[in-house]
């Protein structure tokens, strides 16, 4: 192990992985220490310290393309513990290795960086507990905040535990029950207006995960961080300014320490005060669909796992059709109709932006292109479609029916593997 300068690095760029071992947020662009600028320098991998006690540590590398055989140059805030993820990556065979102690002089110099484009609507623990403990966090220019704890029909999710100061909102609230697309304009003004939110609200969601089961009546009940971006996707669409997502949910707020509450929040009923929605563009429905569908130069992107697209499984107990909708393009979510493994991380962190923008790029999805993702009912198809908004893709939007709507209107389906 070795240590490597500014300027061979600068001049080497080309030649190194480089892994960038602070926070999945500081790589996305909050300035934690104190720096100038945001982001990571340009091309590096995100493989936070946290994840070095993780048991799966050696897979998650691997799964990132980092090769045994690759020149790795390994930087963060703190030069201990790159030297300690350094002699980690020395222990499992690689030998081309070199730690970066200026990353501090890489920025004051103004050499090349990268950040995600909306990172500020991602936000940590650190930063959200500040807020609640100060009514002040860095790139907040609010006097008013709401902290949500999302769940699905299941109140003793919040009763169990929950954030200090965070009020309970359930997915119900903002999506039917029937048909589990956006309620009404009216409906939405309504249950905004009663958890006290406004357009001008800067509003926190978050969710705890709990291992959601398919054979449980009620899987979506242990989905809550899946269902609190849901909750922000409708938000959003109905016109609030500020929405953000704790990343990681209420799992990165146990994991940096902080204490939950039993204590329920008060409610403070508002005036939500424009009209509903103010971003109509990011919803498709069906007609809109059908029609993107018959445009080269659009997307309809199923977030659903393989089984579902094949037509093996429907992936819910209350959908019995299975199959797919013809021309769809496989978005790949994970296992099942209630796990985003391949869009986050191993602690339900997003997963680093520019993986998804790659993968998504192998099957033609890109930023140019209209890309409206759909799933069963909407949950995994919003979470599909923040990870594109929060990297600056204007034209994203979800298919609100997806597959259960699509699948009661007795329109065309395919089953078995694409022959494409």
């Amino acid at each position: 192990m070795g240590v490597i300068l500014t300027d061979d690095l600068l001049r080497n760029l080309y030649r190194y992985k480089l892994i960038d071992i602070r926070s999945v947020d500081a790589y996305n662009g909050w300035k934690e220490n104190g720096e100038a600028k945001g982001g990571h320098i340009k091309g590096a991998k995100s493989l936070p310290y946290k994840w070095i006690h993780y048991i799966d540590w050696i897979e998650i590398v691997r799964s990132k393309g980092i090769l045994p055989e690759d020149s790795l140059v390994v930087y963060g805030y703190d030069q201990e513990r790159a030297e300690e993820v350094a002699r980690q990556f020395e222990k499992a065979g690689y030998c081309n290795l070199k730690v970066f102690t200026s990353f501090s002089e890489w920025i004051e110099r103004d050499l090349p960086m990268e950040h995600l484009e909306r990172y500020r609507q991602l936000v940590s623990s650190d930063w959200l507990n500040q807020l609640i403990t100060n009514n002040d966090a860095p790139e907040y220019d609010n006097d008013n905040f709401v902290v949500c704890h999302a769940h699905y029909r299941n109140p003793l999710d919040y009763e169990e535990g929950h954030i200090p100061g965070a009020i309970p909102m359930d997915t119900n609230s903002l999506e039917s029950s029937e048909t589990w697309n956006r309620r009404s304009p009216e409906e939405l003004k309504e249950a905004m207006e009663y958890a006290g939110i406004s357009n001008d609200t800067t509003v926190i969601v978050y969710g705890r995960f709990s291992y959601p089961r398919n054979e449980d009546p009620f899987p979506g009940s242990s989905a809550g961080h899946l269902g609190a971006i849901r909750c922000a996707f409708i938000m959003l669409y109905a016109g609030v300014k500020d929405v953000r997502i704790l990343n990681g949910g209420l799992q990165s707020w146990l994991d940096a320490g902080y204490e939950i509450t039993t204590e329920p929040a008060k409610k403070s009923r508002v005036s939500f005060g424009i009209d509903i929605p103010q971003k109509p563009e990011i919803i498709v429905d069906l007609e809109e669909a059908k029609e993107i569908l018959s445009s080269p130069d659009k997307n309809l992107v199923s977030v659903r796992s393989w089984r579902e697209y094949i037509g093996e499984v429907s992936g819910y107990n209350y959908i019995e059709k299975k199959g797919r909708i013809p021309g769809s393009v496989f978005g790949d979510c994970g296992t099942d109709a209630y796990h985003m493994e391949n869009y986050r991380n191993l602690d339900h962190t997003m997963r680093e932006y520019q993986e998804v923008a790659e993968n998504w790029k192998r099957i033609g999805i890109t930023p140019d292109k209209r890309n409206a993702f759909y799933c069963g009912t909407g949950w995994r198809g919003s979470e599909a479609f923040f990870n594109a908004w929060l990297m600056g893709w204007d034209n994203a939007a979800v298919y609100d029916g997806g597959w259960f709507e699509w699948s009661n209107n007795d329109l065309p389906f395919e089953t078995g593997v694409p022959e494409e």
